[in-house]
């Protein structure tokens, strides 16, 4: 596993949970918001850290952690993501995948192999709207379409999130978001912050009056919409 950050003790990242988050390489979507840009498009500056020293953490602290948060990055796409999930879970931890749904086969071989216990995974928009945020041109949403569908079936715990961009996201996306994942366990509206580390320095966060409004749209679909970070 590439892995290129740990934070050691977070109350945040795994709700419930005391949990440390790792950071994987790489990613397959280049969205302005992401606060982890060098992760994505630095990589090669960067030192990793090795799984070694990983572990060595993870199991002093084995007592005091209840999970580890992989996020990254995208996660899946690491070939050796399974691998590590089985020795997070040896420990007696549990793992929650942060991911953006980009591999299905992965997120269901994890989930079925009793791999993985959360999963939170990221709608970056209404499916017209993705290759907006996502900085692909006439991104074909099917693998994104395929793990929502998975995931909807509730064969793990897991919440869909998204983090509102006021140049980007409307109440018609709301709308087209809500439709899509009706029925889902929890869905989360995230609050945007500009860490000085974003990939694009001129985006802003929706006001607070505008996401009650957007939650009253989703709600309607999602029962457990909730705002996070306002």
């Amino acid at each position: 596993m590439e892995i290129f950050g740990i934070e050691k003790l977070s109350l945040v990242d795994y709700d419930g949970k005391v949990a440390a988050t790792v950071f994987t390489a790489s990613c397959n979507f280049l969205c302005g918001f992401c606060h982890n840009s060098p992760l994505v498009t630095a990589v090669n500056t960067l030192t990793p850290i090795p799984n070694s020293e990983i572990f060595e953490y993870l199991t002093k602290r084995k007592n005091i952690l209840d999970g580890v948060c992989i996020s990254g990055g995208e996660p899946t796409l690491q070939k050796d993501l399974p691998a590590f999930c089985e020795k997070i879970k040896k420990l007696g931890l549990c793992v929650k995948l942060d991911t953006n749904g980009t591999n299905p086969d992965m997120i269901k071989s994890l989930v079925s192999g009793g791999l993985c216990d959360y999963v939170a995974m990221d709608i970056k928009s209404s499916k017209q709207n993705y290759s907006n945020i996502i900085g692909i041109s006439d991104y074909d949403t099917s693998k994104i379409e395929k793990s929502v569908e998975f995931l909807l079936e509730n064969h793990v715990d897991y919440e869909f999130r998204t983090t509102l961009i006021s140049e980007y996201h409307t109440a018609n996306d709301m709308e087209g978001i809500g439709r899509w994942i009706k029925g889902a366990q929890k869905y989360a509206l995230q609050k945007y912050k500009d860490t000085g580390n974003c990939i694009l320095d001129n985006l802003s966060a929706v006001n607070e009056e505008t996401v009650k409004q957007y939650q009253a749209i989703v709600s309607k679909y999602i029962p457990n919409t909730i705002l996070r970070g306002y």
